[in-house]
Parts: structure tokens; C-alpha cells; sequence
């Protein structure tokens, strides 16, 4: 009868009953930070983002050229000048900071003034190096000043760019708003608050309901981490949590035995890779002593079968990666010639470069050296875990020695960012459009706080990217990008491993909306949960 009295429960469930519903969101991976101008990791942009909203948000087609598509967030309508060279933003009288405070145009100045300040540190700051800056013409009208015309000038101010509560931020240094308490606990203007946060256990977010966009259709949203992927799996399964945004292969298999979670399949904005990094760990000046060489790096690409890899992962559920791009994205050029899998090559090459066998070893050396280093891993990705094996037996085979060393997710993000590693096996989610590449890429992102982590530095890539980015035909911007992933691709600062094809876990209670490739949380705000049982499994 009990269950019987649940499922009559779940059946009638109503938007309106949804209101007051939680959404539990199982994860192993916590956030480095609330504010989105410090986030790269997927969870920080799905929490941050929940908080704080953009001028305007992104159409389903993804376009990042011109403003087509895009629809009204706090600027609820924009005009640009004739010249194109400007873009006013109108904000929206209704919206307001979560302590009540309305948005006004100097917190969109302000937060253009925090990410290019180099005291910030702010992973993105070369993304908006087009933008001049932001004038206030009045408190509801920001307007966007760009020093040249571009395809993505709108995508630049008006989604990229979060702006901030400069009164709430206005005696914090730009150098220490990172670590601030403000950081901890931010005031934002999305659709949720922050409720409060529980360091390597939970992020809870309470629905607002006056916002100026009209109430979520949640409650609250509840984030609860665990530090292996698995814990997270049986938190799904036993019906702890109502969504997984990945799962793998022998996750999507065991959901037949429990009929009251779905898979949900969408596209994929995801790749990893293992990034060598190119300067030496300790100091930064120098080349690595291992992969500041070229010719190394496409050695040890060569030495990995990525195809047997992403089948051994994923099964008919992953790709091998083409590169620093996605096949979702829409420059993507599958044509690119990859270094090809060769095992003999990459030992004719290791011999070349000096890197000897001696009869008795199993591991390389050259002047008394061996051809050894570490590999970050995070201990929370099951997947990346696994293609390491995979890799440590690859370059074993050449005579090649890769060391695994695990870490939780915090302490991986942390040697990361601060490029403290040999290599490391690193998950990137990009942006809808090419106007990134530069900073994870280029030599725009070796400055503190970017996103380059290999330390990749290439004129000809950052001349082509340059000139793709700001290309004002599609066709043009893919011949160009074409000629920038030819050139990183050959000079192989990373094995592109794998672009998984997503498939989350969803309880049955839960109504999902098709779901973005590029931001899966995109409209979380109107998804809509069943009644639980009286008891709430997340509350202590």
C-alpha cells in the first residue's frame, strides 16, 4: 500500500506542487568558486550560474554571431550603433540583488572593470579584450564600447560578461575578491540564493520568489558531492538523488535494474585530454625538461591508440577527441589530419631523439635520465582514472615510465591552475563559440589566472585564432580555425583523448527539458519535481 500510495503521489504532481520541491543533484566533483568570472569547471558554472544572471542568454541554436537568438535577461532590450562599434544595453527596472538592491549599469561596468583588471586574476580576461569598456550613460543603460567590429561583439558583452553588485564588492581589492568572503557567500540575480555551503558535501540554493524573470518552479536545488563517482551512482540508484549529469557506460547498463531511473542522452560539449606542460613545474621561465620538446610529445601521441581507448571507456558511447574543439561546436572540422596511432614510429623516434633501451631495461634513458615524469589525476572521475591505466600501459610499451598520482578534485584544480604537474588528464567543457580559444590556447592564456594549461606557446596558432575569431563570415572563421587546429594539432601539447557522448541519470520524478550540449543547467530554473516521500533524504 505504501507504494502504491507513492506512486499515486507521483502521478498527480503539478507544476504548483513543484514549487516547494527539492532538486537533488548528485556530483563528484565540488566547485572552486560561486563567482563566475574565477569558474572553469563544468560544476562551478552549473552552481554560479543558477546565481547570477547575464545581460542576455544564448538561443538553442547556439549562435555566437551577432544577436540573433539571444533573448532578454537583465538587459531586457539592447540597440547598437551604426558604425557597430557600440552596443547599449537597457536593464530591466525589475531586476534586482539578492539583498533587495536593484541592478544597475555601473554593476555592469564594474564587473568589465574586475576581469580585466590583472590583479583579479580572472581565468577569462583576455576573452574581452575587444571591449574597451562600459560606459553609464544612465542607471538602467550600460553601454559596451568594442575597439574593433567582430561576429561575437554581442556574445562578448552580453553572456559572457556577469555583472556584479559593485555595492556589495566596493571595499574588497580586486586582488583579494578571489578568496573574499563575498566569494563564499555571493549576492547574485538569478533565479536561486545561495542558502549555504558545506565544503566536500553539499551546495543547497533556495528559489527567489519574487524574481523579476517570475518564481522557479523548484523550491531549491541541492548539490551533494561526493568524492568518488561511484558514491554519487548509488545515491542516484537508491533514490537519494534526482540527477547525474554523466554516467558511464556500466552505469547506463545497470539502470535496468532500477526501472525508476531514466538515461537522458544529449550532445556533448565536453573533451579531455592529457595536457603536457610545456614549461618546467617548478621554474616557470624554463622548458620542461621532458615536453618542451616537440618532437617528444608527437613521439608519446603516437605511441597512444585513442580509438581503443575511447571504445575501452565509453563503448559506442564515446569518440577519440580531434582537438581543442568539439564536434558540437560549429567551426568544428572533422578533416583534420590527427597524429596517427604508430607504435614502431614512436620508438624510431624516441631512438632518434637519444632516448635508449639498454639491453636489460624496460624504461628509457638518455644521459643517465630516464624518460619518466607523473600524471595528474582526479581521484573523483572514474573515467579519467581508467583511460590513465590505459595510457600508463601505452607508453610503457615504448619504454616509456608515467606515474599516476591521484588527487580529490580540490587539490587537482589547485596544482592545475597553478601548472605544478608533468602532465595531467584534464576534463574542458568550451563556450558555444571560438572567441575562448585564445586564452586556453594562446599565448593569452599564460598570464596567472589563465586558462593555457599546457603552457602551449605557437605564433602561428595565436595569428590564425586571432584572425578566425574575428572573421565576419562562417566560412571564412572555419578556414581560418582550420589552419589554427593544424598547427596545435602537429605540435601535439596534448593527446586529444576522448569526447564522451553524455547520458545522465534521471529519477523518474523529475521532468527534464531537452537538455544543452553546451550547459546542461541552462533551464533549470523551470524543471519541475514530483512530491518525495515526507522524509527528505538530503536534510540532516
Amino acid at each position: 500500500m505504501r507504494l502504491l500510495a507513492l506512486l499515486a503521489v507521483l502521478g498527480c504532481a503539478s507544476p504548483d506542487a513543484s514549487r516547494t520541491a527539492t532538486l537533488v543533484v548528485a556530483t563528484s566533483a565540488e566547485p572552486s568558486s560561486l563567482l563566475p568570472m574565477f569558474v572553469t569547471e563544468t560544476q562551478g558554472r552549473a552552481v554560479s550560474e543558477q546565481l547570477f544572471d547575464r545581460l542576455s542568454e544564448i538561443g538553442p541554436g547556439l549562435n555566437t554571431v551577432g544577436d540573433a537568438g539571444f533573448a532578454p535577461r537583465l538587459a531586457e532590450r539592447w540597440e547598437w550603433s551604426a558604425d557597430s562599434l557600440r552596443i547599449a544595453f537597457h536593464l530591466d527596472p525589475r531586476a534586482r540583488w539578492h539583498d533587495g538592491q536593484p541592478v544597475r549599469a555601473i554593476d555592469v561596468q564594474r564587473a568589465l572593470q574586475l576581469v580585466k583588471d590583472s590583479r583579479t586574476t580572472a581565468p577569462q580576461a583576455s576573452d574581452f579584450g575587444a571591449i574597451d569598456s562600459i560606459s553609464v550613460t544612465d542607471s538602467l543603460t550600460a553601454t559596451a564600447w568594442f575597439s574593433r567590429r567582430s561576429p561575437q561583439q554581442f556574445y562578448l558583452a552580453g553572456y559572457l560578461l556577469f555583472p556584479v553588485p559593485a555595492h556589495a564588492i566596493a571595499g574588497i581589492a580586486p586582488d583579494s575578491l578571489r578568496t573574499s568572503a563575498f566569494a563564499r557567500a555571493p549576492i547574485g540575480s538569478g533565479p536561486f540564493t545561495l542558502v549555504s555551503w558545506l565544503p566536500q558535501d553539499r551546495i543547497e540554493l533556495r528559489a527567489v520568489a519574487d524574481h523579476y524573470r517570475g518564481a522557479p518552479t523548484l523550491g531549491r536545488v541541492v548539490w551533494q558531492y561526493a568524492s568518488e563517482a561511484s558514491v554519487s551512482v548509488r545515491r542516484l540508484f537508491a533514490g537519494e538523488a534526482d540527477f547525474m549529469e554523466t554516467l558511464s557506460p556500466p552505469d547506463v547498463a545497470e539502470l535496468a535494474k532500477y526501472p525508476e531511473v531514466r538515461a537522458v542522452g544529449y550532445p556533448s560539449f565536453d573533451y579531455t585530454l592529457l595536457a603536457f606542460n610545456a614549461r618546467d613545474p617548478v621554474r616557470h621561465t624554463q622548458p620542461h625538461p621532458l615536453f618542451g620538446d616537440r618532437a617528444l610529445r608527437r613521439a608519446l601521441t603516437m605511441a597512444v591508440d585513442r580509438q581503443q581507448l575511447a571504445r575501452a571507456l565509453f563503448d559506442s558511447l564515446g569518440a577519440p577527441g580531434l582537438g581543442p574543439f568539439v564536434r558540437a561546436q560549429a567551426f568544428a572540422d572533422t578533416t583534420i589530419p590527427a597524429i596517427p596511432f604508430d607504435v614502431v614510429a614512436a620508438r624510431a623516434t624516441l631512438d632518434s631523439l637519444g632516448w635508449r633501451l639498454g639491453a636489460n631495461d624496460s624504461i628509457r634513458t638518455r644521459g643517465g635520465k630516464r624518460l619518466a615524469w607523473s600524471t595528474l589525476v582526479p581521484a573523483s572521475s572514474k573515467n579519467r582514472q581508467k583511460a590513465a591505466l590505459i595510457l600508463q600501459a601505452a607508453f610503457k610499451a615504448v619504454g616509456a615510465e608515467m606515474t599516476i598520482e591521484g588527487l580529490d578534485f580540490a587539490g587537482f584544480l589547485a596544482r592545475q591552475d597553478a601548472r605544478r604537474f608533468d602532465a595531467a588528464i584534464v576534463g574542458w567543457r568550451p563556450n558555444a563559440g571560438a572567441v575562448s580559444l585564445p586564452q586556453t590556447w594562446g599565448r593569452a592564456g599564460l598570464r596567472p589566472g589563465g586558462n593555457n594549461l599546457a603552457s602551449y606557446a605557437s605564433d602561428t596558432f595565436d595569428a590564425a585564432v586571432d584572425s578566425g575569431v574575428n572573421a565576419l563570415s562562417p566560412v571564412e572563421q572555419r578556414r581560418l580555425l582550420r589552419r589554427a587546429f593544424e598547427t596545435i594539432i602537429a605540435d601535439a601539447p596534448a593527446i586529444w583523448l576522448y569526447e564522451p557522448r553524455n547520458v545522465a541519470g534521471a529519477h523518474r520524478r523529475v521532468a527534464v527539458p531537452a537538455l544543452r550540449p553546451d550547459a546542461w543547467w541552462a533551464d533549470l530554473s523551470r524543471w519541475t519535481v514530483a512530491a518525495r516521500l515526507p522524509r527528505d533524504t538530503v536534510t540532516r
